[in-house]
């Protein structure tokens, strides 16, 4: 079996984000300052993204195509010598890359700070008794658990499946699985034990192509709106919850 061949499942990925928010997410990583992006890293990193990706068969909206491309033509437009008198100052070849982050972040805050309001006690887990102790542990000036992003859950998936051996792709998997039985196994799980960490549902699994299945099954969760995965802290444990108790 082909790693990037891995399943014939596919999943829009752009009903979770898009491109904006993949910089977004790849600027918060790397502390970067969003009006001096390191443009070499930045392109690096997103191409890396866009690969992970395509490997698990993810339908790529085209916007993301087109953003790499526009990536890699600054990064080449930075690497140019300037000129040695030039007839008039050229703009940063990152401003209009800046520009759009900053309105469409300014846009995203302003929407989710309006779309809390009616959804305070119903949408948004608040720290209480019945939260398990590491979740307790969050700093204390901290009241709300943070919503995970997409490229979050890509990349903790490829931290896990990055340690699965390679020897099962030269053996013939005769396990037949399918992404609804295991939907439905990770939605009775959850109704016995509440929540259940990533690393708990993903890295449990010694079979690559079981864990790509479980992935895309809980991506195919969160799409339905049936569960929903949090951190205590950016970039911390994660931890998926149903979404209605």
């Amino acid at each position: 079996m082909n790693e990037e061949q891995t399943t014939d499942y596919a999943i829009k990925l752009d009903i979770f984000e898009g491109p904006l928010d993949l910089l977004l997410y790849l600027i918060k990583k790397n502390e970067i300052d969003i009006y001096n992006i390191p443009v070499a890293l930045i392109t690096e990193q997103y191409l890396q993204y866009l690969k992970m990706i395509k490997s698990l068969n993810l339908d790529l909206a085209g916007e993301y195509l087109v953003m790499a491309s526009t990536l890699i033509h600054i990064k080449s437009k930075m690497l140019l010598p300037e000129p040695e008198e030039p007839e008039e100052e050229e703009e940063d070849p990152r401003a209009e890359l800046v520009r759009q982050l900053i309105e469409y972040k300014t846009f995203k805050e302003a929407a989710a700070g309006l779309l809390e309001r009616p959804m305070l006690e119903r949408d948004v887990f608040k720290r209480a008794a019945f939260l398990p102790e590491e979740l307790e542990k969050a700093p204390p000036d901290e009241d709300e658990l943070i919503e995970v992003s997409i490229f979050e859950l890509i990349e903790a998936f490829h931290r896990i499946v990055s340690r699965i051996g390679t020897k099962e792709l030269m053996e013939i998997d005769t396990e037949k699985m399918s992404v609804t039985d295991i939907i439905n196994e990770i939605m009775e799980r959850l109704s016995i034990e509440k929540n259940v960490t990533f690393d708990q549902l993903m890295g449990e699994i010694k079979s690559r192509r079981r864990v790509i299945y479980t992935f895309l099954a809980l991506l195919e969760l969160i799409k339905l709106r049936m569960v929903r995965a949090y951190q205590a802290s950016a970039f911390g444990v994660i931890r998926i919850f149903p979404a209605v108790e």
